[in-house]
């Protein structure tokens, strides 16, 4: 018969066998959608992602990447199989970790010291039948589990996070078995450098370590006592602190200080600063060396080592200012020296939130002081670019454990769905704890928590755990009732956890109070600290897999508590450790079966598909306007992976109210030349003209757009306003009226004018800005069109807010998934209208021939609520295309439209929305009426069960939801007058007038 080590060591690699057999089954093979495709393209070629960036995720991507050998189409789906197997990594250190603490409280060698003694029996057969199927059903529970099968899916960093995590817990434990030995300490300075090399990934890995210093203490110490736990809790805490603000920013951050004293003081030239700090620093870690070796002080030595370890883990993060150095395509923050590079860690960009102390929500500031400067390097010296503006709050407006801090608008209003706060009214610390605990702790922890445990309602954004007894799909809107997200897990898992829970904590406190620890530091603690505000773009289940992977090992626990209950029934060992282990693993099968639907992309492309689409809308040399993330980062991996269009300039909107951002934009980036900027860097230096107020001057009727470009660029006093003494002068525009004159037959030499739009061209463009704030972003805009000359096509995503337009949509082309701005004037544009004058014959060829839709047509791959947006931009553009036909009279082009987008996306795989019924009218035109009927009963039907279901579901979380189909409505009944079905009008209006809100 085998040993126990061995067969410890086989069911855990197949265990690891299995997880990966299902993530590589179920793998998306393409970049998914948020932060996937920047990864991918930013490993494929090492560039410089958003901060702070995860160098050690992108050089291992890197190397997977590799062995796509040449076949670029390859990459995405290598770099989401690193996830894939970190995940199955995770779940072996998941098993090892769980048998090792089975064996504990099997073998009862825990003891009175709570710690492993040397020389254990060897388990016996049936012993050891029982820890590895405790280790079986916990790791198998976790690796199926929602949220972390979801990142095992895709090239992000949050599955690379968990087997650091999982990896440093293991080692611990492992440690802790060995701590007698000699040449033990070896352990834990392994575990430093897994901690520095988690670092180049995700700060959550050091969340385990105030469970690991407990490992540790409960070891280390013959008695421990209260007093001694709360000091190990403490210095955990500092340990951290240390890292996360010592080490991590803090040392940059002396680097960058020597760098400026030595440079700007002394005179030296540039680096020689971080040269001395380097020599002064290693000089240091020499001098501890030799003094621990002198007093033969192995716990400093062991610390000192740990340090040198942790900062080489740490060391992978040099690449980020060694590639951008080198200026690459996606180069975000330009961190290329120390004092940029200290920026980018501090993730500057975004603003901090207030952590134990600072203002509430309608705190009013009562002066700004000037922060820490912002160096730039001029000639050959550092220079301050700008000194950052910090809030100084009255004291009164602050308060402890500030959870209701954000002024914003559609923050207040989504706090008042939580709490009863007023405008102007301080809130309450009853009312601050209601919102930690309701929203923050209940909603954005616990919810997700049940998803993974108990059962999850939907994938509608904000839907609820499942729990058996609310599992009816009676009066459950269709969207959400047949949802493949849609799990009941019975509750099997949570309940498997408490009988873990229950049993480790009877029989091995200690080790159940460092679980439980882990289980808060990683869920719990993340929730305090994170801050969260009372509406996300997107669900953050996917930040809390290390609480559900310490809870995962009570669920493993639970065999060995199942195996106790059943005792008195089944004598023999190995027959109860079978029973338990067959009904613990009722939980993974559970948790494979409902959860597979809804965890298998292998089908879906719909996120590069949309990008590429969206590409090829354009134009050669065409400049493209994108909102972030969704919009943006597949277009990054279209280009920088597969070398879609490169002649395309993609120009982040967001980014464009930065520095580095526009400077970036007039470099070169493959076959797309500089933007057309005009400004010198001076004018659109952060801290100037980041935005320009509406000052009136009546003297001024309209705004020559290129006068007032050269006016900005000249920092002319014609355009300067000051409000105060105190206060610099700064530019502003004086009339929201504008106009670019255009020359007429340079524009026709140009041939960018359609035949039937000749009459369009205006001689001068004529638009209202509005009276808000010309941002930095709107100013490059304005002075791209008045530089361009109608040279490079100048495109908005038709998915970019209608606020970036600048009232510019009366010259707007759609041309596939883009607006083109053009010297042209729409005769039929509505403000309230369609945007757009349709190019039917580029709309023509990029629907119908250039697109691709890659399983939109698939009822059997499934589309979350994100993926559900980018199909319904098509439908609309599809729409727009036949209606135009139709209106030419030319029915046969409308129908063989009208065909290709149903067949791409048939309601049975993108259920219809908000703009089906816009094809009803068209759908009559070419005499396919029962279509029509179908769509417009579909939706009405649908809406019946939603609406009464939202307005009484919990109604404030889903308002969205509830809006939506009441606009849904509205349009079928739109719709049906228009080609007179009296019927189905009059049914659309009679639910219009039961469920929508009265003032």
């Amino acid at each position: 018969m085998r040993s126990y080590k061995s067969l410890n060591n086989l069911v855990g690699w197949l265990v690891f066998a299995i997880a990966t057999i299902v993530y590589l089954i179920t793998l998306e093979p393409t970049a998914s959608f948020w932060d996937c495709g920047e990864f991918i393209a930013c490993s494929y070629k090492l560039l410089v992602p958003h901060p702070p960036g995860a160098p050690l995720f992108l050089l291992l991507g890197r190397l997977f990447s590799l062995l796509s050998f040449g076949d670029v189409t390859k990459v995405s789906v290598l770099i989401n199989a690193l996830s894939a197997l970190s995940s199955s990594f995770t779940v072996l250190f998941l098993f090892w970790t769980i048998t090792i603490l089975a064996k504990k409280l099997v073998l009862h060698h825990s003891g009175a010291l709570g710690h492993s003694v040397p020389n254990v029996p060897e388990p016996t057969f049936g012993q050891s039948l029982l820890i590895l199927g405790a280790g079986v059903v916990g790791a198998l529970s976790f690796a199926f589990s929602d949220s972390f099968w979801f990142n095992a899916e895709e090239g992000e960093v949050y599955a690379m996070s968990s087997l650091f995590t999982a990896a440093v817990v293991w080692i611990m434990l492992k440690w802790e078995n060995r701590a007698h030995e000699a040449d033990s300490d070896k352990w834990l300075i392994l575990i430093a450098y897994v901690v520095g090399l988690s670092i180049g990934v995700h700060l959550l890995n050091l969340l385990a370590l105030p469970a690991l210093a407990f490992i540790y203490y409960y070891r280390r110490t013959q008695n421990p006592t209260t007093l001694g736990s709360i000091v190990t809790l403490v210095l955990s805490l500092v340990l951290v602190g240390l890292v996360m603000v010592g080490i991590i920013p803090g040392l940059p951050s002396l680097a960058g200080g020597f760098e400026v004293f030595f440079v700007n003081s002394v005179g030296l030239p540039f680096n020689s600063g971080i040269v001395i700090f380097l020599v002064l620093f290693v000089g240091l870690l020499v001098l501890g060396f030799r003094y621990s070796y002198q007093k033969r002080n192995r716990l400093l030595n062991t610390a000192m080592l740990s340090l040198v370890f942790i900062l080489i883990g740490y060391s992978s993060y040099l690449i980020v200012p060694i590639r951008s150095s080198y200026h690459p395509t996606i180069n975000e923050n330009n961190p290329e020296d120390v004092l940029s590079f200290v920026s980018y860690l501090k993730r500057e960009q975004y603003g901090d939130r207030p952590l134990l102390y600072g203002p509430q929500f309608n705190a009013r500031p009562i002066r700004y002081d000037e922060g820490a400067p912002r160096y730039v390097r001029e000639g050959n010296k550092y220079v301050v670019a700008e000194k950052r503006q910090v809030v100084v709050y009255d004291d009164a407006d602050k308060m402890l454990l500030p959870r209701i801090y954000s002024p914003q608008p559609e923050h207040i209003y989504n706090y008042q769905k939580w709490v009863d706060i007023q405008e102007g009214v301080k809130p309450t610390m009853g009312q601050n704890l209601s919102f930690l605990f309701r929203y923050q702790m209940g909603h954005q922890f616990w919810r997700y928590f049940l998803w993974n445990y108990v059962g999850r309602e939907s994938d509608v954004q904000q839907s609820g755990g499942l729990w058996p007894w609310d599992a009816s799909k009676s009066g459950v809107p269709e969207r959400v009732a047949d949802s493949k997200a849609r799990n009941n897990f019975f509750a099997i898992p949570l309940i498997l956890g408490l009988i873990g829970l229950f049993y480790q904590s009877r029989r091995d406190s200690r080790n159940a109070f460092i679980v439980g620890l882990l289980f808060v530091f990683t869920g719990l603690a993340i929730v305090v600290y994170l801050n969260q505000p009372p509406i996300e773009p997107r669900e953050r289940d996917y930040t809390f897999t290390g609480a559900t992977y310490a809870f995962a090992i009570w669920i493993g626990l639970s065999v060995l508590g199942l195996a106790e209950l059943l005792r008195s029934v089944l004598k023999a060992d190995s027959g109860r450790a079978g029973a338990a282990t067959v009904i613990g693993l009722l939980a993974p099968i559970l948790l494979l079966t409902q959860g597979w639907d809804d965890h298998d992309r292998s089908g879906r492309y719909n996120s590069v598909d949309s990008a590429k689409n969206l590409l090829n809308s354009l134009q050669p040399n065409a400049i493209l306007f994108t909102n972030g993330d969704n919009d943006t980062f597949p277009l990054w991996y279209a280009q920088e992976v597969e070398g879609v269009r490169t002649d395309v300039r993609v120009a982040v909107l967001s980014y464009l109210n930065t520095d580095w951002y526009i400077q970036q934009m007039k470099n070169r980036a493959y076959k797309s030349q500089p933007l057309p900027v005009s400004m010198p860097a001076n004018r659109y230096k952060q801290g100037t003209n980041d935005y320009l107020p509406y000052a009136e001057n009546p003297s001024v009727k309209q705004i020559n757009l290129k006068e007032f470009i050269q006016l900005v660029t000249q920092n002319s006093d014609l355009l300067k306003v000051s409000y105060d003494e105190s206060s610099p002068a700064m530019m502003s525009f004086p009339s929201p009226n504008f106009f670019l004159d255009v020359d007429t037959t340079a524009v026709e030499r140009l041939g960018i004018v359609p035949k039937d739009r000749r009459k369009q061209l205006v001689t001068r463009m004529e638009w209202n800005m509005g009276k808000g704030a010309i941002e930095k972003k709107n100013l490059v805009i304005l002075d791209m069109l008045a530089t361009n000359n109608w040279q490079r096509p100048i495109y908005f995503s038709s998915t970019v807010a209608g606020s970036d337009f600048m009232n510019l949509q009366p010259y707007f082309q759609l041309e596939g998934m883009a607006y083109r701005v053009l010297p042209l004037k729409d005769p039929n544009y509505q403000p309230r209208g369609d945007e757009g004058y349709v190019a039917k014959d580029l709309m023509y060829e990029s629907l119908m021939k250039k697109f691709a839709y890659r399983g939109l047509n698939d009822p059997g791959v499934f589309y979350d609520e994100n993926n559900l947006r980018f199909p319904a931009n098509y439908r609309d553009k599809f729409a727009r295309l036949a209606n135009t036909y139709l209106a030419e009279g030319n029915k046969a082009k409308a129908k063989e439209v009208l065909d290709k987008c149903f067949a791409a996306m048939p309601d049975a795989s993108i259920p219809y929305d908000y703009y089906a019924p816009q094809f009803v009218p068209a759908l009559v035109a070419v005499g396919e009426r029962a279509r029509a009927n179908d769509i417009m009963d579909k939706m009405t039907s649908r809406a019946q069960v939603a609406l009464p279901y939202y307005q009484t579901h919990n109604p404030a979380l889903f308002d969205m939801e509830n809006q939506t189909y009441l606009l849904s409505v509205q349009s079928v009944y739109r719709a049906a007058e228009q080609i007179g079905d009296q019927a189905r009008a009059s049914k659309a209006l009679e639910l219009l007038n039961q469920y929508y809100p009265r003032q």
